[in-house]
């Protein structure tokens, strides 16, 4: 579990990231769960924005992606995400 300033450390890092990932009409399928389980294990921290076609809300699409792959929502704003799960070979120190 994040403390507030650990999240406030880890939005000041998202700010400056392009999105990684894109979520669809299509939802969230197994294949884009093992994509970003891969891409958390390699960066720590994700951004993912949610197009316009998706009808389920960005808050409600960050919670199953966060209990699909063991990531913590760092932030959501607007339609984009950002995720945060500490890798085995640490990048991102936390203070």
């Amino acid at each position: 579990m994040l403390t507030g300033k650990q999240k406030s450390f880890l939005r000041g890092l998202l700010n400056p990231m392009s999105p990684i990932f894109q979520v669809g009409k299509g939802g969230i399928t197994e294949n884009l769960l093992k994509q970003l389980d891969e891409a958390l294990e390699a960066r720590e921290l994700i951004k993912i924005t949610v197009l316009n076609n998706q009808v389920a809300e960005p808050e409600t699409i960050a919670q199953e992606i966060a209990a699909g792959t063991g990531a913590e929502v760092v932030q959501v704003i607007g339609n984009k995400i950002g995720l945060y799960r500490a890798a085995k070979k640490k990048r991102i120190e936390l203070p």
